[in-house]
């Protein structure tokens, strides 16, 4: 149990150790050292870490979260760490780091940490903690290799008699499903050898889904304790490793997911740091959105064997009407499809995305939705019951194999099961609820048909984190490089759920980079407007092109709001010249990021020009440090997508309540996003860049006026149409 803020040990004396750790390991440690405005960070984290109050208090506890936004070059990770392991230390508790992205944990896993502890004089552990769907279950292992044969049958039911029964044994595979089989058997063999260690990221090869997903552990289906492979699961170990740390990284997701599930430590009890904290509000939507499929129901079909068959096995009467509920879901899953299929075409043709009016969701879809409400909900509580006797049964004989199988084959399906009933529940919601929440549905090209969801998930991320996270959490430091938008953190601290939080501070710490002589934008007018969408994409990717070709070395980046856009600038670079393209263009997709990164880089130092053309996943998160960006160009203001259901249901509820949904969204969440890639230019103190951006509404609107005040102080150029 960490130690209490007011029992012996003020938060005054914690936050001077950490301020203290800071200025010791910041003058030891080799590749770090103290940057402008990066002391104040470390402060303002030693403030919030140590002023929360953590476990049992008597009444409300004391909460502090600092919001900070640290310029490209600040060394957040530095501030963050050496002040929050230290104190997590002092404490007795232990500092959780969440980041958004892979490239970060690795930096933090293989750089940042290893040397920060070695020269704190109070050296401290770390790991990083993964979801469990990243370890191989053993037990579904086995049974997919077919090396626990009476435990397959059992999972299978094959084609149950009349009246329940034994199980008849499943058919013998398809050739497919055999080469499948010989790389589980292959993987189990190094599971047993220790050739393995049952991560899927130390594979050498990293496997397809569909390959991995039928031997990934799951919730649902693990037995924990009763599972006869217990004492050696990968997951467990990794779980047993990360309570004797004192410093865990996880994502954004698994810390979302850890609220309910509670795969990380206790948050009331744990000193927190988000970094890369601009993405915690989207992660927060997706992790709270419901989708159903209604096309792919081959899983509905085991519940109509593995529900009547379990409670065959265990001698257990299943509730009444749960036999019939299995027909009744099936054909309300099949009326909402044929329903829908009827403009899969006009789905398809506008991006395989269609907005749900609540007529649509209520007077031609709601007898069909409820009956999937109730359906799911009946079978959902009958395979419940059942797992509820499995387990007391398993108590009862640890290591039972048969018994773990049956409960394996009743966990599979309650993700389809919950996650049709929330879905059909969410969508039909009425009045305010609806109103704040985005409902919509899907259509893709699968094999000769069309796939088609359902999806239903609420619209303000941060009245999500206000109800499920905050509560949790007692002391926390939020921090990215963008977490103002037009100069204010307003729009962040909305989005985040924090706006009214007790014991919030923010602060601002700019980049120790010299933009003004660093660097510069240029905004280059067109002749044809962005509205004008066909004619401007074109001239735009022939004004880049022409820079390409004329690039004499050095390395340079495009970015582009559309897929659509830049194979509009590929297209037009073949035009002018084959050659040109193969030799000095790299297109994202083309090959994976770390490859063309790679290739690069060996072209720029090979004193070669190249020039990397990719999409939004390339504005964020991408490190192309001195000669490797000195040119980057923006193709268009990057606005997000208008096809976005979630984006459309948010600005009606602004409107409708009064607000201007594009002064309000749309300008706020352009700017965090052009900050960011802005930001891809200028990653040291000796690096140069030239931002050329084809969209002059940057300097002749307004709205646009709003978002160049909120970037760095480059100094801005205006060119003319040519």
């Amino acid at each position: 149990m960490p130690q209490d803020a007011d029992a012996g040990f003020p938060d005054g004396s914690w936050q001077a150790l950490g301020l203290a750790a800071y200025d010791v390991v910041l003058g030891r440690a080799a590749g770090f050292r103290a940057r402008p405005g990066q002391r104040a960070m470390a402060a303002a984290c030693a403030q919030a870490l140590a002023a929360g109050e953590l476990g049992d208090t008597p009444e409300e506890p004391r909460r502090a979260v600092a919001v900070v936004q640290a310029g490209t070059g600040v060394g957040k990770s530095a501030a963050y760490i050496t002040a929050g392991a230290a104190i997590a230390k002092a404490r007795g508790t232990r500092l959780l780091i969440s980041t958004s992205t892979v490239a970060l944990q690795s930096q933090l896993l293989e750089k940042d940490l290893p040397a920060l502890s070695a020269a704190s004089p109070v050296p401290f552990t770390f790991a990083l903690a993964k979801g469990r769907g990243r370890y191989v279950c053993k037990e579904r292992l086995l049974r997919e290799a077919k090396l626990e044969t009476a435990a397959q049958d059992l999972l299978d039911f094959g084609e149950l008699p009349a009246g329940g029964g034994p199980a008849v044994a499943p058919p013998p595979p398809q050739a497919a499903d055999e080469a499948r089989v010989r790389w589980w058997t292959g993987l189990a063999d190094a599971l047993a050898t220790g050739g393995w260690d049952g991560d899927r990221d130390s594979l050498p090869v990293q496997p397809a889904p569909g390959d991995w997903e039928p031997v990934a552990a799951e919730r649902h289906t693990c037995t924990a304790r009763a599972c006869p492979h217990f004492d050696d699961c990968a997951y467990y170990r990794a779980r047993r490793r990360l309570a004797d740390v004192d410093v865990i990284v996880a994502n954004h997701d698994l810390l979302l997911a850890s609220v309910s599930a509670r795969v990380l430590p206790d948050l009331s009890q744990t000193l927190l740091v988000i970094d890369e904290a601009h993405h915690l509000p989207q992660k927060a939507v997706e992790q709270f959105a419901a989708h159903m499929d209604l096309t792919r129901l081959r899983w509905l079909e085991r519940a109509g064997r593995v529900l009547p068959g379990v409670a065959g096995e265990l001698q257990q009467a299943l509730p009444p009407g749960t036999e019939e509920a299995v027909p009744a879901l099936r054909a309300a899953l099949h009326a909402l499809a044929a329903l829908l299929q009827r403009h899969g075409d006009e789905a398809l043709a506008a991006n395989g995305v269609q907005r749900l009016s609540e007529a649509m969701v209520h007077e031609v879809m709601g007898e069909p939705l409820r009956a999937v409400a109730r359906g799911a909900a009946l079978l959902l509580a009958a395979a419940s019951g059942l797992g509820g006797e499995l387990k007391a049964r398993m108590r009862e004989q640890p290591g039972a194999t048969r018994l773990a199988a049956l409960y394996a084959a009743l966990g599979a399906l309650a993700p389809p099961l919950a996650a049709a009933q929330e879905t059909a529940e969410r969508l039909l919601t009425e009045g305010e609820d609806a109103r704040r929440t985005a409902k919509w549905w899907t259509a893709e090209p699968e094999g000769t048909g069309i796939g088609l969801r359902l999806h239903a998930c609420p619209i303000l991320p941060g009245e999500l984190l206000r109800q499920h996270l905050w509560p949790r959490v007692r002391a926390a430091v939020l921090t990215s490089a963008t977490l103002t938008s037009c100069g204010s953190f307003d729009f962040f601290l909305r989005e985040a759920g924090l706006a009214r939080h007790p014991g919030l501070r923010t602060l601002a710490v700019d980049s120790p980079f010299d933009h003004a002589r660093q660097g510069a934008i240029v905004v280059r007018r067109t002749r044809h407007a962005p509205r004008a969408l066909d004619a401007f994409h074109a001239e735009v990717a022939s004004l880049l092109a022409h820079e390409i070709a004329q690039l004499p070395t050095g390395g340079g980046l495009a970015l582009f709001t559309s897929r659509r856009h830049l194979d509009q600038a590929v297209d037009v670079l073949q035009d002018l010249d084959p050659a040109l393209l193969r030799e000095r263009v790299l297109v994202q997709g083309a090959q994976p990021r770390g490859l063309l990164v790679a290739e690069h880089a060996r072209r720029v130092r090979a004193g070669r020009p190249s020039v990397l053309l990719g999409l939004a996943s390339f504005g964020e998160g991408l490190d192309l440090p001195g000669d490797l960006c000195r040119h980057l160009w923006i193709a268009k203001l990057p606005f997000g997508s208008p096809d976005d259901p979630v984006g459309e249901a948010r600005a009606r509820w602004v409107e409708e309540g009064g607000g201007n949904a594009f002064s309000d969204l749309v300008v706020p969440a352009t700017g965090v996003r052009l900050a960011q890639w802005t930001g891809r230019g200028i990653r040291s103190e000796t690096d140069t860049a030239r931002i050329t951006i084809y969209d002059s509404r940057l300097v002749d609107q307004p709205w646009g006026r709003r978002l160049l005040a909120g970037l760095p102080p480059y100094p801005v150029e205006v060119l003319p149409a040519p």
